[in-house]
């Protein structure tokens, strides 16, 4: 089976995720933007990875030379959102504990930095809608 990776790029660090066609997150991390290639390279020698789907936000034209580098193509996706429902995401994997379970999970902060999480929703929203044309924002 075939798989993406997302990536979040962010001023100092971003997030990537390898997510299966089918929705199926493989592995996932967050690394700081000089390692980000040398991680990716690692990531796409080991898989089936056809395609890089990189969110169109913060440092995205930063970003992109380096993903283009890999040799797979690499796909805008609008990143709108994302760090809201990757807020969600993270806390249906984490469920907030003890007296933070009373506490509504919108008001609560995750734990660690979810950049990770975005990835895997740029890539997802990639898979189930496809790229859109155009430069990095």
């Amino acid at each position: 089976m075939s798989a993406v990776i997302g990536v979040d790029p962010g001023r100092a660090k971003a997030g990537y995720a390898l997510v299966e066609s089918g929705g199926n997150v493989l592995l996932s991390g967050i690394e700081q933007l000089e390692q980000l290639p040398a991680r990716l390279r690692q990531v796409v020698a080991g898989t089936d990875a056809r395609a890089i789907a990189l969110g169109r936000g913060t440092n995205a034209r930063a970003v992109l030379p380096m993903l283009e580098a890999l040799g797979l193509p690499v796909h805008l996706v609008d990143e709108r959102e994302t760090t809201r429902f990757a807020r969600r995401l993270y806390f249906e994997d984490h469920p907030p504990k003890g007296w933070r379970r009373f506490i509504p999970v919108g008001l609560q902060l995750p734990a660690r930095p979810i950049d990770d999480y975005a990835a895997i929703l740029i890539a997802r929203r990639f898979l189930a809608r496809g790229a859109e044309a155009g430069p990095p924002s």
